[in-house]
């Protein structure tokens, strides 16, 4: 069988420009003698379409939608995403679905039958999943359809498994002599040697050929990486798409065994934040982007990946310093605006500051400056930059990292502020790894960007360790207990200090309310803050110490 792959990137919600990037690829896969073309999951809608699928409106028109696609099919055949009507039965009115279109007309739909509802998903609020999912005879052939989640939960692969059903196994059994799965897979480190492992060990299991085709792209908070895969049924790998970017590729089932390498985790997360970056400014409309430049690390980090995203043209980085404020600092920042090539002012607010001392002197009189002080420094930053937001239409980019978020160290309405926060889900310690692999052929980041210690310099002296253990501490902590949800005693039991570990659970338990008014932020960790964790503000529930 000769299979097109069409890795999309859709928009969601944009049904004529989903349409016609469907239709481009079916043409695509007639020119090349294919036999069907493969687009990804909800290819017509875009994933997630959340609660655009409670609008009958968008369900009727994504259905009309189909109709059409249908109607301009020929010898080849197209496997498309789509919302299908549940209309028969109690149950949600919506279902996840693929339909067959062939010589004008859907021949055969099929509905997705495992929903995911954890972490970052939510299908159970809309879908009604299927009952059974028999496979379809097509061409003299009987083949088996499924959707993402539905090839997720085999037996031997997961030692522990959410969901009763084996969908690929049972359409193996009933006959199906290929196995096709389109998907809307969010990546995150450590997902593309997950996926091709389970891959190729459900093709060794059921004997039959697996080709999966998955989505590209940034939509909202989520990052698509494409990385679609093909084995024969011996489980060898015989056709696989580009990561971060769309591609369409053809394979023939009897195509040879080919090879694949994964790039570093460095150059994967710098590609996942570009694809999330430039599509998100994309698909809202914007052209431009603004941020703050304060000379350290994590601000030129995410300077370069706006660079890369956008063109240095479209990028533009303001320094602000106060009295507080390091030359070495506003050295940095300038050197790494020259080495990007991207617009770069100094709006100093030290006036500002003392204007706003002096206003609040008289409520503040016997109280000695304190973290006060400091928070309006970055207050007064965030409105600078929102006014430049507002008067050039540029998205302002938060610089705020993981292992500051997760502890609260930032700033309400100062150096949260912001539209897109474009590293908050990478902690600090990967973003000093970022920092190296950007500088891996010659220096973009200055060296002294890097090398030293972090500091807010909102107070004479000040680093981040006066306030936090080091990074790699925090970072290891962080990963125990928000990610891999330890106690704090087995985090204790890992050697940490007792003491360290009780202060930064309290930290990160009592900030949720910041993260909770934070922007949204990209997705690149198996647990982020944001959609895919869901703890409430006012409550208290704590820990047991150690």
């Amino acid at each position: 069988m000769r299979i097109a792959l069409a890795q999309l990137n859709p928009i969601v919600g944009d049904l004529p420009g989903n349409e016609a990037a469907i239709r481009d690829a079916y043409r695509r896969g007639v020119e090349a003698g294919a036999d069907v073309v493969v687009c990804p999951e909800l290819s017509l809608t875009g994933y997630p379409p959340r609660d655009l699928l409670l609008r009958q409106s968008f369900v009727a028109r994504n259905v009309d939608t189909l109709q059409r696609l249908a109607a301009g099919t020929g010898k080849t055949a197209l496997l498309v995403g789509f919302v299908g009507q549940h209309a028969s039965g109690p149950g949600r009115p919506v279902t996840n679905s693929i339909a067959l279109l062939q010589a004008g007309k859907v021949v055969a739909t099929r509905t997705k039958s495992l929903l995911p509802t954890y972490d970052v998903f939510d299908e159970d609020r809309y879908f009604e999943p299927a009952r059974e999912n028999p496979p379809v005879e097509w061409n003299g052939r009987k083949i088996g359809l499924t959707i993402c989640e539905d090839i997720w939960n085999d037996e031997d692969f997961w030692p522990e498994r959410i969901y009763r059903r084996n969908p690929p196994v049972e359409l193996a059994a009933a006959g199906a002599e290929i196995i096709f799965n389109i998907s809307a897979s969010p990546w995150h480190l450590g997902k593309n040697r997950t996926r091709f492992d389970m891959l190729q060990s459900m093709a060794r299991k059921t004997g039959r050929p697996v080709v999966f085709c998955n989505q590209v792209g940034g939509n909202d908070e989520l990052v698509f990486d494409g990385g679609s895969l093909v084995f024969n049924g011996a489980g060898e790998l015989i056709g696989h798409g580009k990561l971060f970017e769309e591609d369409f590729l053809i394979v023939d089932t009897t195509a040879a065994k080919v090879e694949a390498h994964l790039p570093p985790e460095e150059e994967l997360v710098y590609r996942a934040l570009i694809l999330g970056l430039g599509d998100y400014l994309r698909k809202c409309g914007f052209q431009s982007a603004l941020l703050g430049l304060s000379g350290g690390i994590d601000s030129a980090v995410a300077a370069c990946l706006a660079a890369a995203a956008l063109g240095p043209d479209r990028v533009h980085g303001v320094s602000l310093p106060s009295q507080f404020s390091s030359q070495h600092s506003l050295d940095d920042a300038r050197v790494l605006a020259e080495n990007l090539g991207i617009r770069y002012d100094v709006v100093p607010i030290s006036a500002g500051f003392e204007t706003l001392k002096q206003t609040l002197k008289p409520l503040f009189a016997g109280r000695a400056e304190d973290v006060t002080e400091e928070n309006i420094q970055a207050r007064l930053r965030g409105v600078i930059l929102m006014a430049l937001s507002n008067k050039f239409g540029s998205l302002l980019l938060t610089t705020g990292n993981k292992s500051e978020l997760a502890v609260g160290y930032c700033t309400l309405y100062g150096d949260m502020c912001g539209g897109l926060a474009v590293i908050s889900d990478v902690p600090k310690t990967m973003i000093y790894r970022l920092a190296q692999w950007i500088n891996r052929s010659k220096e973009i980041i200055p060296r002294s960007s890097i090398t030293k210690p972090p500091s807010a310099e909102l107070r004479p002296g000040q680093t981040d360790q006066d306030s936090l253990p080091p990074y790699e501490i925090l970072d290891a902590i962080l990963d125990l207990y928000v990610v891999q949800g330890k106690t704090p005693a087995e985090i204790c039991s890992a050697g940490f200090d007792p003491a360290v570990v009780k202060k930064v659970i309290r930290l990160i338990d009592v900030s949720e309310y910041k993260r909770r008014q934070a922007a949204p932020g990209l997705k690149v960790t198996t647990k982020a803050f944001g959609i895919g964790r869901r703890l409430p503000i006012a409550q208290r529930f704590r820990e047991d110490p150690a």
